[in-house]
């Protein structure tokens, strides 16, 4: 087995991941994949896959959540910390500033055609990764359908999302004991060479701190922390402020949205959109869009929506410093709880995680959680191709094509797709 790693080592890592971590959750994950597994033998294949299936049963940003996960096991608590903050930090502020670019200049019309060449690219890489995610998850005829139930139930049904994971998640516990072969397919079957890895099977476990005394000290660290701004601009501002609003809506997103920011995008939609009426549709593709160039979370377009939603609504501020504390409050509500997850939930993983009955659950509920990013895909695809008002958009269909074919079929990187998105879509603002 190798030696263990020095934090020093790790840090250097988690800085460079922060910068580097573009592509969505399916990207990220492929890079940590990449470097953790195949590159650096920091920790082994099944533990890889088993903590990526707990991640993605969590609410919020499973990308994330892994990382804080990885870092953890590495060098416990502080580990976690830095593996955490330094996957979101760069976006933070890369995106405040993005924000406040198109908040300020956004109807500008050469800034609008650009923004207006996003769309097309957004929809094509949402569809792209249904496939993407679809192919790794969906192995056997059992896992497809309950892919498909998972679609129907959420886009014609309306049936909750946290109902839909809870019931795919009774489903694959009982598929394990009754059908093991089709549902407990996590991990690989082959035999692992522990001296090849920091962390694997031989490791010695860190599940000692799956107990209550833990558990309690990290709850109450982590919920004041996450309730303080709130409380704090509530007493300040008045109760009913948006700001308040905001908090906690974002903090009810953290709690009940599960898989990723793909699923956490229909709930703030509904949300965001109709209840509140803060932003328009396009604009949520928009701060999608935005969220696609930067590093980090694809869950960060809440920072967007805050961000907008105080810029717009909040009264007694200069717009941009509205929009800042908006946003702001927005990312601190949205990750603070995903610390809480991993510090609270990983020590029983790990003293669980051979347990076949939890694989075969975690699994149908990925095979689930593709069912839910299919109908954010058609949502997508909806607002792009008939934009409120406009009628059916032939240009949008015939870019989101072109995008989608290139992606899948000559494998072009989605950088270069959402730059040549804008770029296209600028001119054809131009010629029209």
């Amino acid at each position: 087995m190798q030696t263990k790693i020095s934090f020093i080592e790790a840090f250097r890592y988690w800085l460079k991941l922060g910068f580097i971590s573009f592509g969505g959750p399916t990207g990220q994950i492929a890079i940590m994949h990449r470097d953790m597994v195949e590159k650096k033998k920091w920790i082994d294949e099944d533990h890889f896959l088993q903590a990526l299936n707990f991640c993605m049963l969590l609410p919020g940003p499973e990308a994330q959540q892994l990382a804080i996960y990885i870092g953890w096991l590495l060098h416990g608590i502080k580990g976690g910390m830095v593996s955490g903050l330094f996957f979101i930090l760069p976006s933070i502020f890369i995106l405040w500033g993005l924000s406040w670019l198109y908040a300020s200049y956004g109807h500008v019309p050469a800034v609008e055609a650009f923004f207006y060449g996003l769309k097309p690219a957004v929809a094509a890489i949402v569809a792209e990764a249904v496939i993407r995610i679809g192919k790794k998850s969906l192995i056997n005829e059992v896992l497809i359908s309950l892919a498909a139930l998972s679609f129907i139930g959420i886009y014609f049904l309306h049936i909750p999302f946290p109902v839909i994971i809870l019931s795919a998640g009774i489903i694959g516990y009982a598929g394990g004991r009754l059908l093991p072969a089709k549902f407990a397919v996590t991990g690989n079957n082959k035999p692992s060479k522990p001296s090849e890895y920091v962390i694997d099977d031989s490791s010695s476990s860190i599940s000692t701190s799956a107990n209550w005394k833990h558990s309690l000290k990290v709850v109450a660290v982590c919920l004041p922390l996450w309730f303080l701004p709130i409380i704090l601009l509530g007493m300040g501002r008045g109760w009913d402020d948006i700001f308040v609003d905001i908090g906690v809506l974002f903090s009810k997103a953290a709690m009940v949205t599960f898989g990723g920011a793909y699923a956490v995008l229909a709930y703030i939609s509904q949300q965001a959109v109709g209840h509140y009426a803060w932003i328009q549709p396009e604009q949520m593709i928009d701060g999608l869009g935005l969220a696609e160039t930067t590093p980090g979370p694809l869950i960060m377009v809440t920072q967007f929506v805050g961000y907008l939603a105080a810029f717009t609504n909040a009264h007694g501020l200069q717009p941009a410093v509205a929009g800042a504390i908006g946003g702001l409050l927005t990312t601190w509500v949205t990750f603070v709880p995903c610390f809480m997850w991993i510090f609270v939930g990983a020590p029983y993983v790990e003293r669980v995680r051979k347990n076949v009955k939890l694989g075969a659950a975690l699994s149908a509920i990925t095979a689930a959680v593709v069912g839910v990013v299919l109908n954010l895909s058609v949502f997508f695809a909806y607002h792009t191709l008939m934009p409120e008002g406009k009628g059916f958009d032939w240009y949008a269909l015939a870019a989101s094509v072109v995008a989608f074919a290139g992606m899948v079929r000559f494998k072009w990187g989605m950088i270069p797709v959402i730059i040549g998105s804008a770029f296209a879509g600028y001119i054809w603002k131009l010629i029209v």
